[in-house]
């Protein structure tokens, strides 16, 4: 077959987000050039790509660059679990059928997390805070009723989400006012018996400051010396072109593996935006004010601003491969710069530079 029709022949096979993979094709992971084997490359999906009423481009970059994904929300309690004894497996569902059709490798995201999370899970009906009892039996069902009905199919869980503070401190999340540190432990232990197959982790942000580094090393030993499994901790790499320190970035990746656990990078994206207050956690109740010198480039990005993306992305690509013997998966939150969540956070309506893909599509890495 001459190389332009072949080209044709590939491009159809890819056309739809809900088109059965090719077991028999070789993986097209252009990625696989930057990111070392085994490490899964994995991309946070939204339920309009798996229903396949996303964009074709997004489509085809999802299809042929990809071999893991994450739920980006509908595995979140306030999605899954709104009310308290109901449950909503629709989009759920129809994420772990895509994953499943595509042999796609599936992470659930997250069971146990203070944003986004339902609102009757930590009260009662008066709006007071439940008792640790309560409480206790709550996590336990959520997790239970989520991990059994998946079982077989979700490869590992963000169980515990951004549960500790940049300076080491616990969160003064309601889960924590009720039981303290113990929650972890508790929603843990529950996921070790829900699903014994599936991978645990626990998924952070700002992994590159010293407290948070030292409170996290202290969970994994807490948790392994109490028989609980911890397979990995996700340092979530929302990064800028001045942000994080990658020494100190690296010095986290180090002391997690000694503390005995295996990394995965987690959320990556990779923003040229001018950074509102020095802000360099995920925080989604993050805002500020739209202004237009905090979105300078709507109508395109300077070249010198691209080799600056490329030459960081590179050193974070570096840093992955160096570890790579104790590396799961790296993630990148979202497919393409058009449905970046940067694009909104922490400043609603601008256009960043922030995934692998263009808007177009088209691999940005030299």
């Amino acid at each position: 077959m001459k190389p332009q029709l072949l080209a044709i022949a590939i491009s159809m096979l890819a056309a739809s987000c809900t088109q059965q993979a090719n077991n028999n094709a070789p993986e097209q992971l252009p990625l696989r050039k930057y990111i070392a084997e085994p490490i899964l490359i994995g991309a946070a999906v939204n339920q309009w790509q798996v229903a396949g009423t996303c964009d074709k481009v997004e489509s085809d970059v999802l299809l042929h660059n990809f071999n893991c994904i994450t739920a980006e929300n509908c595995m979140k309690s306030e999605v899954i679990n709104p009310q308290k004894g109901v449950f909503d497996f629709t989009l759920a569902d129809e994420f772990v059928d895509f994953g499943v059709r595509n042999n796609m490798t599936i992470i659930g995201h997250a069971p146990i997390w203070h944003s986004q999370l339902a609102p009757w899970f930590c009260y009662d009906d008066a709006g007071n805070l439940v008792s640790a009892d309560t409480l206790k039996q709550r996590i336990h069902d959520h997790i239970f009723t989520i991990m059994t009905r998946y079982k077989g199919k979700i490869r590992g869980y963000d169980v515990v989400n951004e549960a500790i503070e940049d300076d080491g401190s616990y969160r003064q999340s309601a889960f924590y006012q009720i039981m303290g540190e113990e929650f972890i432990d508790y929603a843990f232990q529950c996921a070790q018996e829900a699903d014994p197959n599936a991978e645990l982790y626990y998924n952070d942000y700002s992994m590159n400051k010293a407290g948070k580094r030292n409170t996290v090393c202290e969970l994994v030993k807490r948790l392994k010396s109490k028989g609980i499994r911890i397979d990995a901790v996700g340092l979530q790499s929302h990064m800028g072109l001045d942000f994080p320190n990658f020494e100190e970035f690296e010095t986290s990746v180090a002391a997690f593996i000694n503390a005995g656990t295996r990394v995965q990078f987690t959320e990556v994206d990779l923003s040229v935006l001018p950074n509102p207050y020095n802000l360099e956690g995920a925080a989604v109740e993050s805002d500020f004010e739209y202004s237009l010198d905090k979105d300078p480039y709507r109508e395109s990005v300077p070249d010198s601003v691209k080799t600056q993306w490329n030459e960081r992305m590179a050193q974070f690509f570096g840093i992955v491969n160096k570890y790579a013997e104790h590396v799961n998966r790296v993630t990148f939150w979202g497919v393409t710069d058009e449905k970046s969540w940067k694009n909104d956070n922490p400043i609603r309506g601008r256009k960043d530079y922030a995934l692998p893909f263009a808007r177009n599509g088209k691999l940005k890495l030299n």
